[in-house]
């Protein structure tokens, strides 16, 4: 570009002082912008004017000195700790031998370069839930040390104002805890289960009549959990029976009847005998239920049925055998204590089997007579069942105010069969 600004200035000058003619200016550029070879000059065409002006003028290239790279620094050894002065000698063995610097571009493509040590730190391992605890622990025995020890110098300082103000005060006396139980832990006594006790007939109501009240003449209830099988609505367990000595209780019977049947009741011991006028005095009012039993006759129903509001549960029926002709029978057997049970929905039998006061053997044997009537009551649909397995699960006696005790199953099996023998001797000695 500086040669072609020299060329022009040259041909603007020779053009002002001595132009040439328009030809050779055409030429001059052509010749100096082709790109075709040129001709070299012949001896004449040298010899022709204007030389210096259509020979090319030489470009010569220029150079640069080359810029002086800085001097290295100087390395300064490096002062390791005492704990890592191996660690820095492990590292020394795979540095090259030559110390040199190293330029940031050569950096990157340099491939043996200097080895930097690890960083080893010590390993932590997570806290074990027990170890945590531990922790909470102790953060919890110093929290509370701290209260105790402010509580303490807060005590402190409130006594020396004390002392300050009147001189002298008065020291509470500690007042010591109240000493507790502690239970042993460990023991053989106590590490073992207690064993549940199972009592025999006569132990058991020895027991029972032991520790009655003596307020008044309790009853001995009988409670028997009977099989899970039975709380089906379809099995029905529902007896009665008369026991041998009693229930300790005498049973006022009221009969519905009028004409010789009610002579007939009258005669067999009947408290209460009337007709249509005891059906309309019950049903004014004038006279209480407070009777038992009541029984009556097929005719006395349709007015009996008057006062069945006032009766409830007493209603003669003839499957108790309370609606009868055959009066002196049905009040004799009232007469005579006969005592109902069934099952309730938990399959649950509760009975009352006479007084305490009785004697033990009187009581043996009503709770045999009970055994013997409830396993003839068996219902016939229950299946896998013999005489007692499947049928009873337990058997406890009581008082009305006292503990139960638990009644072995050979137990009860003997008082029934000794039962079952009296009333063999009883038949024989009738006959």
């Amino acid at each position: 570009m500086a040669a072609l600004r020299r060329l022009l200035s040259q041909n603007a000058h020779r053009c002002f002082s001595n132009p040439p003619p328009s030809r050779h200016l055409v030429s001059l550029i052509r010749r100096h912008f082709s790109t075709e070879p040129q001709p070299s000059p012949t001896p004449e065409s040298s010899a022709e004017p204007n030389e210096d002006f259509r020979r090319p003028i030489p470009i010569q290239p220029v150079s640069y000195a080359a810029k002086p790279k800085p001097p290295p620094p100087e390395e300064t050894p490096r002062e390791y700790p005492p704990d890592r002065q191996t660690s820095s000698q492990d590292t020394s063995n795979h540095a090259t031998p030559e110390a040199r610097s190293w330029t940031r571009d050569e950096m990157r493509y340099i491939k043996d370069a200097p080895v930097i040590a690890p960083v080893s730190y010590t390993s932590r391992v997570a806290p074990l839930p027990e170890d945590r605890v531990t922790v909470v622990e102790d953060l919890q025995k110093e929290l509370m040390n701290e209260e105790l020890e402010r509580e303490r110098r807060r005590m402190q300082r409130d006594m020396r104002m004390e002392r300050s103000r009147y001189g002298r005060v008065e020291v509470e006396e500690e007042s010591l805890p109240f000493p507790k139980v502690i239970k042993v832990e460990g023991t053989d006594e106590n590490s073992k289960k207690k064993e549940k006790v199972v009592y025999d007939l006569k132990e058991a109501i020895r027991f029972a009549k032991a520790n009655g009240k003596k307020i008044f003449d309790e009853t001995l209830e009988a409670h028997v959990k009977m099989t899970p099988e039975l709380r089906r609505t379809d099995l029905k367990l529902n007896a009665s029976m008369r026991l041998p000595h009693g229930f300790g209780k005498t049973y006022r019977v009221a009969v519905f009847a009028e004409g010789a049947a009610a002579d007939e009741a009258r005669e067999a011991g009947a408290d209460i005998v009337g007709g249509s006028d005891l059906v309309a005095s019950i049903r004014s009012g004038e006279v209480k239920v407070d009777f038992d039993k009541c029984i009556a006759t097929p005719s006395m129903m349709d007015l009996v049925k008057k006062i069945a509001q006032k009766l409830k549960q007493l209603m003669p029926h003839a499957r108790n055998g309370t609606l009868t002709n055959e009066i002196s029978k049905a009040v004799k057997e009232a007469k005579v204590e006969s005592i109902n049970f069934k099952k309730d929905k938990t399959a649950i039998v509760h009975v009352g089997l006479g007084k305490l006061s009785f004697p033990e053997d009187n009581l043996r044997e009503n709770v045999g007579t009970f055994v013997n009537a409830l396993l003839l009551a068996k219902p016939a649909g229950l299946k896998k069942s013999s005489k007692f397995a499947g049928y009873i699960d337990s058997f406890h006696i009581s008082s009305t105010m006292g503990r139960s005790y638990p009644i072995t199953i050979l137990s009860l099996s003997m008082a029934a069969d000794h039962v079952n023998k009296m009333n063999v001797q009883r038949e024989t000695r009738s006959t």
